[in-house]
């Protein structure tokens, strides 16, 4: 049975939900399997061989997801297969390494709003590197861009950014299937409102679903509205699986954009990366609070030109951190995390030799990194200086649209 919210401005946030929501999980939880984490194959992690799944754009060059060897001794890439599939714009990997799930970013900036996007789910073969199509299900709003799981890996969760007014951003929560496939969404929340950026803020935009480490809230970033949303999640079913917090959500400078969250392995500290204003933020983090402690523009001083802050991740060690700029800067910037207080310290920047930089993938042996150029139809990779963060070395791959990156275990 599928639930749909909207959330409105705070003061009525927690009575809509209160009134819709029910205990949705009760229901779904019989068919429903957890994905088991499993250590990393011995003989993978010895050899520093890996599978690389490579996410694009379907509308130039590429046809869906690919698949690579990738030799963490030398940064070598080889080719191993594809699967065809439309847009798979963002990707998330189960915790067994045997099931891989895309987005199918639809309708896109031109299409019909009637046309929602996609969830796919794959079973995948890492030994010989190949992924073979379970199903797929409507993403229930348009322009599905991000995925995550809950943190009892029974839920996979999308973003619909839309681009449409109506029906507007939201995210929806899918059961997992004991085959890993994805059944139809059980609950959509709807944001609502926007920002004051005309042209990319005159509605609700769903950028990600990002659970912090407790396991016990999720946070939903919304660029059209500024908004860090809050929920509490029980898979229990007690309060409906996703339930609002008092505070409804954090507030972001108006006109920031807020695009992607991540947290760091202690789950001390946050960081932000905000599109509009090119922007990260170091906040603090506890019992479902985010606290701002710092904000540090990407762009370096008396830059002119566009900007576009976009993905964000931190070295396996934590030592560092990095986002990648778009617009007309096309770098990704490095900085030193703090491990004291969480704050940053800008490294340097580099180039990504290419245009519009949107994610970007660190090795497991935090000695590689590749960045997908999605509009010059090229990832570069780059071999990574575990003691000073910086890049060097740029090796570069022709791949068509390459939007997102990730590395598994090849057996």
């Amino acid at each position: 049975m599928l639930r749909t919210v909207r959330v409105m401005h705070r003061r009525m946030f927690g009575a809509v939900f209160q009134r819709r929501l029910t205990a949705l999980a009760v229901a779904c939880a019989m068919s429903v399997a957890p994905a088991l984490a499993q250590e990393m194959a011995p003989d993978a992690a010895a050899a520093g061989t890996y599978d690389l799944l490579v996410g694009t754009y379907t509308a130039g060059k590429s046809h869906g997801i690919y698949v690579y060897r990738f030799n963490a001794a030398d940064g070598q890439v080889t080719p191993l297969s594809s699967v065809q599939t439309v847009n798979p714009s963002y990707l998330v990997v189960a915790h067994d390494y045997r099931h891989v799930y895309a987005v199918n970013e639809l309708p896109g900036d031109n299409g019909p709003a009637t046309e929602h996007g996609g969830i796919s789910a794959f079973s995948f073969d890492p030994q010989a590197g190949q992924l073979t199509l379970i199903n797929r299900v409507s993403s229930e709003g348009n322009d599905p861009c991000y995925l995550a799981f809950s943190p009892d890996g029974r839920y996979l969760l999308t973003a619909n950014y839309s681009v449409a007014a109506d029906p507007g951003g939201s995210f929806a929560v899918f059961p997992v299937q004991s085959d890993g496939g994805v059944a139809p969404a059980v609950l959509v929340v709807h944001h609502e409102g926007g920002g004051p950026v005309k042209g990319r803020q005159d509605n609700a935009h769903v950028h990600s679903t990002v659970f912090a480490p407790d396991g016990r809230y999720l946070f939903a970033q919304d660029l059209g509205n500024d908004k860090l949303y809050e929920y509490r999640f029980t898979n229990d079913g007690s309060r409906g699986l996703i339930s609002p917090v008092p505070e409804g959500y954090t507030q972001m400078p108006p006109g920031s954009g807020p695009r992607h969250l991540i947290f760091d392995a202690g789950g001390r500290y946050a960081y932000l990366t905000s599109e509009l204003t090119g922007t990260v933020t170091a906040m603090q983090y506890a019992n479902g609070k985010l606290r701002t402690l710092q904000v540090l523009r990407l762009t370096a001083p008396g830059f002119k030109g566009k900007i576009g802050a976009g993905a964000i991740h931190l070295s396996p060690d934590g030592k560092f951190l990095y986002a990648t700029n778009r617009g007309d800067a096309n770098e990704i910037v490095v900085f030193s995390v703090d491990p004291y207080d969480g704050l940053l310290k800008l490294v340097g920047r580099q180039s990504t030799l290419g245009r519009t930089p949107r994610e970007f993938a660190i090795d497991p042996t935090g000695r590689w990194l590749i960045v997908g150029n999605q509009d010059s139809d090229s990832a570069v990779v780059f071999k990574r200086d575990p003691t000073t963060g910086l890049l060097r070395n740029p090796v570069q791959l022709s791949i068509g649209s390459p939007v997102d990156f990730h590395f598994t275990p090849s057996s």
